[in-house]
């Protein structure tokens, strides 16, 4: 079943320049030129129920703007959008206690208020039964283990505890689709492996619909196994992400390490070396010449070990978003 359906959305923005000082500013005033910059440019795709979808893009391209408009806090310039049926910008309460959005740089919780309150607040807003609520919000403390912290200033939280108090903030009313933007901005690894844990198993457990923006690769990676990328306002990518260096990359990392120096040495010599260190080379070579490369290797070097692996993932999507 589609959860989400998005059709030439766009979101265009209009601004003004003035230069510096007095005269300028007047002239600006009655005289000023107006510009258009369209942040997101005739984009569709479509998510299916319980998907977990990444959405990857340099900053600027669109991502924030995108996940704004699917969650109804700003109005397209034109396009369509159904969420669960409901058209979000029209703030329907219907689909309100379905959606919710985490921002990684906006806070929801009360600063200076223990955790427990605010998420007490979003209890009344939702009208969740008390029994309920007490049932979910044990469970998502257990999940998080932060139980014992709900009590605590949201100000004298790590920045890790913190981002574990606003997703549980999030789910109290269990949505059926959940907008992520950076959720683990800032975070350290361990911090960062707990959360992408913790939203496999929510998305298993009650097949919640999850769209994903991070600068992370990681948690696109374990979390996600479609990728829309967005660069300029406009979907260049939607797939696989595993697959994006098929597409773009028709090449391979071959490892060798070579079993004498001085073969190591001679080899340097070799056009094709991408990276060499302690008597090992690294060789970028095409696809279809690698078992040719291989071959002539071997013949000629006494070789220890070697290995076969993708360009980097990062440097596909680099490319991708040049």
């Amino acid at each position: 079943m589609t959860t989400i359906s998005v059709n030439h959305l766009t979101k265009s923005f209009k601004y003004h320049k003035k230069e510096v000082g007095f005269k300028n500013s007047v002239k600006n005033l009655f005289n000023g030129q107006s510009y258009t910059k369209t942040a997101v440019n005739d984009i569709s795709f479509s998510i299916e129920e319980g998907e977990i979808v990444g959405f990857l893009g340099p900053n600027g391209a669109g991502k924030t703007t995108t996940l704004k408009m699917l969650s109804g806090i700003m109005h397209p310039t034109s396009g369509d959008v159904s969420i669960l049926n409901c058209v979000p910008w029209q703030r329907k309460n219907e689909f309100k206690r379905q959606i919710s959005i985490v921002l990684g740089q906006k806070n929801q919780l009360w600063w200076d208020l223990p955790a427990s309150e605010s998420l007490y607040l979003n209890k009344c807003m939702y009208k969740i039964d008390d029994a309920e609520y007490s049932r979910t919000l044990d469970e998502l403390c257990e999940l998080l283990q932060v139980k014992d912290l709900l009590d605590v200033q949201v100000r004298n939280l790590s920045l890790g505890e913190r981002m574990k108090m606003e997703l549980i903030a999030a789910l109290l009313h269990k949505p059926k689709v959940i907008f992520l933007d950076e959720p683990t901005i800032g975070l350290d690894m361990i911090a960062q492996k707990n959360i992408r844990e913790f939203l496999k198993f929510y998305n298993k457990k009650e097949k919640t619909t999850i769209m994903l923006t991070s600068h992370y690769l990681e948690d696109i990676e374990d979390l996600c196994k479609r990728t829309i990328v967005i660069n300029h306002g406009r979907i260049v990518y939607d797939g696989n992400i595993k697959s994006i260096n098929e597409k773009l990359e028709q090449k391979k990392l071959v490892t060798f390490q070579f079993a004498k120096d001085k073969d190591a040495a001679i080899f340097e010599k070799h056009n094709l070396i991408r990276n060499k260190e302690d008597g090992a080379i690294v060789l970028e070579v095409e696809k279809n010449e690698m078992q040719e490369v291989i071959s002539k290797v071997f013949e000629k070097y006494e070789i220890h070990d070697f290995s076969v692996e993708n360009i980097p993932l990062e440097e596909s999507l680099e490319k991708l978003y040049r």
